[in-house]
């Protein structure tokens, strides 16, 4: 038996011995990785993620798969890769009814499971056959009254959570989906600086000019954050009140990467590197950080072997549980040397509903990405670029040309390599670089012979079949060719 079985079998037989735990998974809506002050941010402050970090552990290495909402939470629930889903490993379209997802196997095992706020989506689910939202069913009847100035969501979604306590059959465990809608945009102008957040300390990305605009839009940002981590905190107040946080599984995490230029909707390191804490006073030993690199396809089974239950072969994720059960901090598991990460269309923000088709390879040291189609605009069709949502930082990008223009809108080319440890923002393209060839190669190999293993059509001659899927969510006829909302495309389907 290898390290790996070994930790996994070990990690099996530790969760047996525990009583089923309950489950509570809180996503926040476009949101890096850095942003947290557990993370060490100087002004975005989030004492309830941070009292998650402490329990437990903080992930400091948590990679989702897409750097879109949708792909991203279709893989949460599935326990697979974008480019494993068909329609939804794309956004806005259909959520097969085919893939089985682990809140559907947590209910059939005696769960209790609830929804509140953004579950999959946006999505399609109802017309593919689902009778709730995949992640669970809805409970949204209880509404904000007072949304302090700010541009959130109505979902009150800890008086929502509260109500599904309520209605939790007696000794039931429970699963339940925090969806927030926070910090994704718009955001209300100057509610950071409103709120006494001081600018001048806020850490600016090297991809956005560091301009007034920015600064404040960043701090907006972080207006909306600590929103999500204030209604969470009350998530955390109700478990505790009923005696039961001890024996409950809490995930904090977010989608994708934070909504400004070259960073959501881009596979480099602030649309795909995401923060993330876990916690279960019964079962993990707190106050850890792990550099284990964590994919969010882990999440799937890393729930169902909490719960005492099969993780179906299907699943190409693995269980965080060797991780989370370690009780080492750094490096707890030596084998999470790589985590895989893709895109496919993420608006409609090109001619003929086109995407921009991207596969990366994340390691320790190195960010690898293939840009399968660089004769695409990468941010959308100029003069829209409506993969970027709007906002003073989009403009402050595309308003004057030069530098953070180019970065952010400029077509790219086949291969990028970046070396994270000197250059987090990934602004030097290291592909021609002499001295990282050797590493260059290696990643080139590594990521072709996952994607082929696990089946994906970019790889296997038949990519184009993402281009054909329906865009259920509004089309803009200005962009040109085929615009029909809800209808495959049929240039690119399947020829029998």
């Amino acid at each position: 038996m290898n390290r790996r079985h070994f930790l996994a079998a070990s990690a099996a037989a530790a969760a047996q011995a525990l009583p089923r735990p309950n489950i509570l998974f809180a996503i926040a809506d476009d949101m890096s990785w850095l942003h947290t002050s557990a993370s060490g941010d100087p002004v975005v402050k989030t004492p309830n993620f941070d009292r998650v970090a402490r329990a437990g552990v903080l992930c400091n290495n948590a990679f989702s798969t897409c750097p879109g909402c949708a792909p991203s939470r279709a893989s949460i629930l599935t326990g697979r890769s974008i480019w494993q889903l068909e329609e939804a490993g794309t956004h806005a379209s259909y959520f097969p009814k085919k893939y089985t997802v682990f809140p559907d196997l947590l209910k059939e095992a005696g769960y209790f499971i609830g929804l509140t706020g953004k579950g999959a989506g946006p999505t399609n689910f109802k017309d593919a056959g689902w009778p709730n939202n995949p992640a669970g069913p809805s409970f949204d009847d209880h509404h904000v009254t007072d949304k302090q100035g700010l541009a959130v969501h109505n979902d009150d979604y800890a008086s929502n959570f509260e109500a599904f306590l309520a209605k939790r059959p007696k000794g039931a465990p429970f699963y339940f989906w925090f969806g927030a809608h926070e910090p994704h945009r718009n955001y209300t102008v100057g509610s950071g600086a409103r709120a006494g957040k001081d600018a001048s300390k806020v850490r600016v990305p090297g991809f956005l000019p560091d301009t007034p605009e920015v600064r404040s839009d960043i701090l907006d940002y972080y207006q909306e954050i600590e929103y999500f981590d204030a209604q969470f905190g009350r998530a955390l107040k109700a478990i505790e009140k009923a005696g039961e946080l001890d024996n409950t599984l809490v995930v904090v995490c977010a989608d994708n990467g934070m909504s400004f230029p070259r960073a959501k909707a881009n596979v480099y390191e602030y649309g795909i590197h995401l923060p993330l804490a876990i916690s279960w006073p019964k079962a993990i030993s707190g106050g850890r950080q792990v550099d284990d690199l964590i994919s969010f396809r882990d999440f799937a089974p890393t729930f169902l072997e909490a719960a005492g239950l099969k993780v179906p072969a299907a699943m190409s994720g693995r269980s965080l549980m060797p991780t989370l059960k370690s009780k080492l901090s750094g490096l707890a598991d030596a084998t999470r040397t790589a985590v895989y990460a893709g895109r496919e269309r993420h608006s409609h923000a090109r001619r003929d509903n086109l995407g921009y088709p991207q596969r990366a390879l994340r390691t320790a040291r190195y960010l690898y990405i293939r840009n399968l189609a660089p004769d695409r605009w990468p941010s959308g069709d100029p003069p829209l670029f409506a993969d970027i949502d709007n906002g003073p930082s989009k403009t402050a990008v595309t308003s004057k040309q030069g530098h953070f223009y180019e970065l952010a809108l400029a077509k790219r080319p086949a291969e990028e390599f970046y070396d994270i440890v000197a250059d987090g923002a990934c602004l030097k393209n290291l592909v021609n670089d002499a001295r990282h060839l050797k590493a260059l190669a290696l990643h080139r190999v590594q990521l072709e012979e996952t994607l082929k293993a696990e089946g994906d059509p970019r790889v296997l001659g038949a990519g184009d079949v993402f281009e054909s899927y329906p865009r259920h969510s509004p089309m803009k006829k200005e962009l040109g060719g085929f615009a029909e909302q809800g209808k495959y495309n049929p240039a690119f389907q399947k020829k029998n």
